[in-house]
């Protein structure tokens, strides 16, 4: 950065500093504060806050959190790659729930048979519906604790990864156990919701005509 200084006779060493903008220790232009943790850095915004709200306007101070900054562009590159990755899983699910829904009338198709003896036996409609709704609901248990234990599985191979290159101790990935339930829980319903056309194409067949077909 190139300085043009004002030509002048005096041009002594402190003339020199001045046009250059140093500043006295008296009246600092600026002070640089390094918090050892994210707790003090939050002590010291505090103690700014508090004396800006009593201060005059003119003796207000001006700061900026260079950390805070930081994090908040950091949070939000996670948050993007976070929502693309929102986005596809959540074509995967909906893929997967209209794959199980097919599935789950195909099984209502080859089970034409069996549905004609369940209604035959005094099984009602609400019966055989009954019986492929529970069928979805367990199929997606089934693919939830699969994939929660995929995950944990990965989970190991992930944070050796991580500690390998970055060789934080505190840097893992973790998959909490609510967040476990939550997920199997999801599973669960996106299956039930898909069963429930098929189950109910099931409780429709017509007994005589069910037994009928082989």
């Amino acid at each position: 950065m190139l300085y043009k200084l004002a030509p002048q006779t005096d041009a002594t060493y402190d003339r020199v500093l001045q046009e250059l903008g140093d500043a006295e220790k008296a009246t600092p232009a600026s002070i640089n504060f390094y918090a050892i943790d994210f707790e003090s850095k939050d002590q010291i915004e505090a103690f700014i806050k508090a004396y800006n709200e009593q201060a005059k306007e003119e003796d207000r101070l001006q700061y900026t959190d260079v950390i805070g900054l930081m994090m908040s562009s950091v949070t939000i590159i996670i948050n993007a790659i976070t929502y693309v990755l929102i986005a596809f899983v959540a074509i995967s699910l909906v893929v997967s729930s209209i794959m199980i829904g097919i599935i789950t009338y195909i099984s209502v198709l080859e089970r034409t048979k069996e549905i004609g003896i369940l209604r035959a036996i005094g099984a009602s409609k609400r019966d055989v519906s009954r019986v492929f709704n529970a069928e979805t609901l367990i199929v997606g248990f089934v693919a939830g604790m699969i994939g929660i234990l995929a995950t944990l599985a990965l989970n190991v191979l992930i944070n050796v990864i991580l500690f390998h290159f970055t060789q934080i101790a505190n840097l893992k990935a973790v998959l909490p156990p609510t967040a476990a339930i939550i997920l199997v829980g999801i599973s669960m319903f996106l299956t039930f919701i898909a069963g429930l056309f098929p189950s109910g194409i099931a409780s429709k067949r017509d007994p005589v005509e069910a037994l009928r077909r082989e």
